[in-house]
């Protein structure tokens, strides 16, 4: 059901050489580029006509227009079930209390008498955000992307879904409902590709999609190709993978956890990865014995847990002590990462590489990617090492404020002329020059 490494053995190698001996997915963001940039220049040329098309020919649905109606996003809200309507509304509530406290203020640093640089933090003005379909419904997915973004100031928020041919075309009740408890009232039915390029290039007529300045959201590889593709012309958070679950545990975890929370990652799709890195034999025996028993109970077995658990992505990872499965688990950077350890707090504290960290058995990733607080839209794929979850910072932009006075300017006149000499760049020199009559003023 699921493969073991076994690396207790020799010294564990450094860096990529470690990597490159731990589960992960294939996928070639590459190779799909040249699938979606027709869609993309198809959008790029005949706008909401083509999303339109390529929805009728990936999502078996024909649309009339893009725009989702106000009144089908108050119909949803309507007719939510009250117990997921009161959990959506705490999910809400507690990624608030989180993303509030992310907002930053502007700061002013006296850099000498007259001369000051201050640092401002600007709300991106406009942004899309997309929420994947397909095998799943993600209402969760509309909060942890609007949330940030309502906190940072954003002014304008474009949320983007596949149509469901089962809901005549539009995106799911629940996914509208999310946004009608947002008060996000610009939703639109389109998913893949062409739901990026839309956000990219923008649509004409009365119910159009004016273009946006930054895209945030998960989607499948066709939706991350077309980020890589667009990237510049749009700012993006990331280029999502399958999700990913790394478990650090000993022999005072429970393998009924163990198994349970890398069930619940499997279940996502067949590509998820799901990894146990442990020193105890028997916790990786019992872990296997549960998984068993847990898998055959489960919902999605065929279609996505026992191919998900079954695949390369996903192991079993025996090392000699908590030391080196500290090693591995920093160069295998996970999406989520849960410490299972005696000492979870204080081993978690020393993790490097990780997109979010759950500490200790009360901590599981589900509870992350709905109601911790925490934002669930975390990098995949090893980039933890380099790059951050959604946050507050993800929609706001620093900019620099110079302000000097002309002593100011004066006192490091010449340090500015010696470097842009030393450059070769003399024009930047004389930009002072001629500032103070062709003379500069002399060190003081």
């Amino acid at each position: 059901m699921i493969s073991r490494i076994d690396l207790r053995g020799d010294t564990l190698p450094q860096g990529g050489a470690l990597r490159d001996l731990l589960p992960r997915a294939e996928f070639d963001v590459e190779a799909a580029l040249e699938k979606v940039r027709p869609i993309c220049e198809d959008v790029r040329h005949h706008g909401a006509a083509a999303v339109i098309d390529y929805g009728e020919k990936f999502d078996g649905v024909r649309l009339a227009g893009l725009r989702v109606p106000a009144e089908a996003i108050a119909r949803a809200l309507d007719e939510l079930d009250p117990a997921v309507r009161a959990a959506l509304e705490e999910s809400i509530r507690r990624a608030r209390l989180v993303h509030r406290e992310q907002r930053r203020t502007s700061h002013t640093t006296q850099v000498v008498p007259g001369g000051t640089v201050t640092e401002k933090w600007i709300p991106v003005e406009r942004v899309g955000l997309y929420v994947p379909g397909g095998r799943s419904v993600y209402p969760s997915s509309v909060v942890m992307n609007v949330v940030p973004a309502q906190e940072a100031g954003v002014e304008g928020i474009a949320v983007s879904s596949p149509p469901q041919k089962e809901f005549g075309g539009l995106p799911h009740p629940t996914i509208l409902a999310a946004c009608a408890l947002l008060g996000v009232d610009e939703v639109y039915a389109a998913g893949g590709a062409q739901a990026i390029a839309m956000f990219a290039y923008g649509t004409d007529g009365p119910d159009g999609c004016d273009p946006v300045n930054l895209v945030t959201g998960p989607g499948n590889i066709y939706v991350a190709a077309a980020k890589r593709l667009l990237k510049g012309r749009i700012g993006i958070d990331a280029e999502a993978g399958p999700t990913e679950i790394a478990i650090l545990a000993d022999s005072t975890a429970d393998p009924v956890h163990v198994a349970a929370d890398l069930i619940s990652q499997a279940e996502h799709d067949p590509m998820a990865a799901a990894v146990l890195v442990t020193d105890s034999e028997e916790l990786a025996e019992a872990t296997e014995a549960e998984l068993k028993t847990q898998v055959a109970a489960s919902k999605h077995i065929d279609d996505r847990i026992a191919p998900a658990l079954a695949g390369k992505q996903s192991a079993i990872v025996l090392v000699r002590d908590l030391e080196d499965g500290l090693r591995v688990v920093d160069a295998y950077a996970a999406e989520h990462l849960e410490i299972q350890t005696a000492d979870a707090a204080a081993l978690a504290a020393r993790v490097r590489n990780a997109g979010a960290i759950f500490v200790g058995p009360w901590a599981p990733v589900s509870l992350g990617d709905y109601a911790a607080g925490s934002n669930h839209v975390l990098p995949t794929g090893g980039c933890a090492c380099h790059s951050s979850g959604l946050s507050v910072q993800s929609f706001l932009r620093g900019v620099h404020i110079v302000d000097y006075t002309r002593d100011a300017l004066a006192e490091v006149a010449h340090h500015v002329v010696t470097l842009a000499e030393a450059e070769d760049l003399p024009a930047h020199g004389a930009a002072l020059k001629a500032r103070f009559g062709w003379k500069v003023p002399e060190a003081k």
